[in-house]
């Protein structure tokens, strides 16, 4: 699923998953963001800096998702949860879908195997566990601690250990 030209050779140590809090395609701010991105559909779509740009983190040519915790992670976004009055309980317009969500779960699975990257909450996590897992302030974050199309995911502990646990089914 992940193109092979999309991941180059590079030592990556964590994958973040986040959403856009956009609609359900990926629009160039998107782009610029993550390293990849699921769109509505869902396809899997390229963002704009590769993956090895993120090894480093040169001034201004790398994938800037994740607040003072780029060195070594891929971002990967849902293009979701977009729209005015967004909340936990109100997921707005563009609601995650399942398919958006299992399509992200295969693709960090695909991830974690080319990168030899461990699946741990230190490692693949969403960017609401940043914070709590790693001690890095986030400015209040809360991507991805609720599920549009399961209700009883509502807490960013139990998404990412759902996240973890079907990545790592898939390895």
């Amino acid at each position: 699923m992940v193109p092979a030209a999309w991941m180059p050779r590079a030592a990556m140590r964590r994958v973040h998953l986040h959403w856009t809090a956009g609609a359900y395609n990926a629009n160039g701010l998107d782009q610029n963001a993550y390293h990849l991105l699921i769109d509505g559909t869902p396809k899997l779509v390229r963002g704009k800096w590769p993956i090895s740009a993120n090894v480093t983190c040169p001034r201004g040519a790398y994938a800037a998702h994740t607040l003072n915790a780029n060195t070594g992670a891929i971002g990967i976004s849902i293009c979701c949860m977009g729209g005015p009055g967004v909340t936990m309980a109100n997921h707005g317009k563009y609601p995650m879908k399942r398919e958006q969500w299992e399509m992200a779960v295969q693709a960090i699975a695909e991830l974690c195997r080319f990168y030899s990257i461990p699946v741990t909450d230190k490692t693949v996590l969403t960017h609401a566990e940043v914070q709590p897992n790693l001690g890095i302030r986030q400015n209040g974050k809360w991507d991805i601690a609720t599920l549009s199309f399961d209700r009883s995911f509502d807490t960013a502990r139990k998404v990412g250990d759902r996240l973890r646990r079907e990545v790592a089914a898939r390895l």
